[in-house]
């Protein structure tokens, strides 16, 4: 460690937090917390072991801040980020790149240099009067191939938190991987505060130095901003991904039961609100993780880990019919983390909870009455509608066996769905492993929601789920998916799936319940133990295994008619979805492998054939082909 760094940290941590620090030896991990000490000026500096006791204290002192507060049951705490600080800030997060870097127009860059001295300039002096908190952080099992090591400073203890909740302790891995291997950097501050939230928000930055694998975050607290190893790292990982062979990917992973106690493992991308965590969450099923994963080929095996250890969920329509395990762990003692989410008596109430909510209590806007408005006249909400909440998945009833093995779970299936009200089928499975890729993952549209800033309902394109976390490349990342089938003994299946398709009055023609029902026939199809019936898009259910699935699955009779209308090939909004992403595809991707451009053409081909033999709208009992 040179001289300067030494001197910083010597005179800025108590002879304590010097001894953990320097016990890892780790030179650029000194000169990281020596160079942002001295950029933000904390008043202390606290560097967090995994032991339990200084977990304990940095819960405490989010309370103690005011950035938490007790609720009623054991446990349970609320935090309230500010009224214009409720989502993921697209248009202020940026990629930080060199001379001569081009990511292409889709994706949010700027230059290096330029980035560094705006959001160090915002930085500078930003942790004054405050204590700082060294963490560290695994991302994915410790002591395993999929083990990458982070360190985040923050001035947030709320931020701190929610990471002991949601990532595995990372202390004693860096003690043992030392000087070698890469890791990850995240630098955040909340900036000015006024009234414990983050006042200067117009001043907002999350940018992400790709050359050096670091996070810097400021003038912001909501967990998606400021959590730096969720969707910040999955930046960085996909890139080092990229450079090493493997997969960085926005998707839970689930165990699925089969006939005779089989499991079979699938993973899945939806965009936020979209039935991601609710998927990985199904009754009855297991889950690893619900929102990031890595895959790896070992031995010629797909295999798959999640990356973190708990849930950073969309809280909104929780309840105990359609979210019963999860619902259990919000309403009995235990360590929760609720944000934004309406108050009242100490307890907590959200959009869709299953019952009556109060007439007035505190929300993210102060004091909150039913029929209030904010000062541009729009209404408030009780809770917001991206209200959140933190837990770790330990306490899950249903977290599957394999969660933390080291050697992942065996990949079977990979599933893509999003918000589509008119184009796409409940479920059908690709006709093979590219076709699933460029279909169903690369061609991904979705309605978007409250999860993001911005007008909701907007049909927007979403590759993989991962538009707005992918950092390379457009046309390489989609080549790199295409790539990782090359090799391997046992290809995972592809399935698309879309639970929010509507009739012609406008409403939903599925309940919430129903995916289950489209995940248990995906699961008999990666065995081969269900027909499919082809159609132009891909491979779908046989009307009688859907009828048996869904009395033996939820009790219910599925008709021939709820068949026909949701099942049913509809030409004109496919082709209307081809065009449009063709279009991105030529004009935005610039450097789209011809696989996809071949892949859609050979799709178009199968919807016009489809369209001149029957139609607009094609039944799915006018397909003969079963397979």
């Amino acid at each position: 460690m040179s001289q300067e760094y030494q001197s910083i940290l010597e005179s800025r941590l108590t002879p304590r937090d010097l001894e953990r620090l320097l016990a890892l030896e780790n030179a650029k991990l000194h000169r990281f917390v020596a160079e942002s000490i001295d950029l933000c000026d904390p008043e202390s500096v606290f560097v967090c072991t995994d032991s339990p006791e200084d977990i304990a204290s940095v819960r405490r002192l989010a309370v103690e801040t005011g950035e938490e507060t007790p609720l009623a049951l054991d446990g349970h705490t609320v935090h309230f980020d500010g009224y214009h600080d409720q989502g993921r800030d697209k248009d202020r997060t940026k990629y930080l790149v060199p001379p001569g870097v081009d990511l292409g127009a889709s994706l949010n860059s700027l230059d290096k240099e330029e980035g560094l001295a705006e959001v160090r300039t915002l930085l500078e002096g930003s942790m004054r009067g405050r204590k700082v908190l060294v963490r560290f952080f695994c991302l994915g099992p410790t002591d395993s191939v999929f083990s990458i090591s982070g360190v985040q400073l923050t001035d947030s203890a709320y931020v701190a938190h929610s990471e002991d909740l949601l990532y595995r302790s990372g202390y004693e891995q860096f003690k043992r991987v030392g000087d070698s291997g890469e890791f990850f950097r995240v630098l955040h501050s909340a900036g000015r505060l006024e009234g414990n939230v983050s006042a200067d928000v117009g001043k907002r930055r999350v940018y992400i130095d790709l050359e050096d694998d670091i996070v810097y975050s400021v003038n912001t607290q909501y967990a998606g901003n400021t959590v730096g190893f969720k969707k910040l790292a999955l930046r960085l990982a996909i890139r080092k991904a990229d450079r090493e062979g493997w997969l960085a990917e926005h998707m839970f992973v689930m165990g699925v039961g089969g006939p005779g106690g089989r499991k079979t493992y699938f993973a899945g991308a939806f965009p936020s609100a979209c039935g991601k965590t609710s998927t990985a969450m199904l009754p009855g099923e297991t889950i690893v993780g619900d929102d990031i994963a890595y895959f790896r080929a070992i031995d010629a095996d797909p295999r798959a880990v999640n990356v973190e250890g708990g849930i950073f969920g969309i809280i909104r329509d929780v309840n105990p019919k359609d979210d019963p395990v999860i619902y259990e762990v919000l309403t009995r003692p235990g360590e929760v983390i609720f944000s934004n989410v309406l108050v009242n008596e100490d307890r907590p109430y959200w959009l869709g909870m299953g019952r009556e909510l109060p007439a007035e209590g505190t929300n993210h806007s102060g004091h909150w009455h039913a029929g209030d408005t904010d000062e541009e006249g729009n209404e408030i909400t009780p809770s917001h509608k991206n209200a959140r909440y933190t837990v770790a998945l330990k306490d899950l009833s249903n977290l599957d066996e394999l969660a933390d093995d080291p050697g992942g779970v065996p990949l079977h299936a990979v599933i893509y769905g999003g918000r589509d009200s008119d184009t796409s089928v409940p479920v059908q499975q690709s006709f093979d492993w590219a076709h699933g890729i460029v279909t169903m993952g690369a061609g991904l549209e979705s309605e978007t929601t409250s999860a993001t800033l911005g007008r909701e309902g907007v049909r927007a394109w979403q590759p993989m789920s991962n538009l707005d976390f992918i950092s390379l490349p457009l046309g390489r990342y989609i080549q790199n998916n295409l790539d990782f089938a090359a090799g391997l003994k046992r290809l995972p299946v592809i399935f698309g799936v879309n639970y929010f398709l509507r009739g012609e009055n406008r409403g939903y023609l599925n309940a919430m319940d129903d995916k289950h029902v489209w995940i248990k026939w995906a699961e008999l199809r990666v065995h081969g133990e269900v027909r499919a019936r082809r159609t132009p898009t891909g491979l779908i259910p046989l009307y009688l295994d859907l009828q048996r699935l869904f009395q033996e699955q939820l009790g219910r009779h599925f008709s021939r008619d709820q068949y026909a209308e949701q099942f049913q090939t509809r030409i004109r909004e496919n082709l209307a979805k081809l065009d449009r992403i063709v279009w991105i595809f030529r004009k935005q991707v610039h450097d789209t492998p011809q696989a996809v451009f071949d892949i859609l053409e050979a799709q178009r081909l199968r919807l016009e054939e489809a369209m001149a033999e029957w139609g607009d709208y094609v039944s799915p009992f006018d397909y003969a082909r079963d397979e």
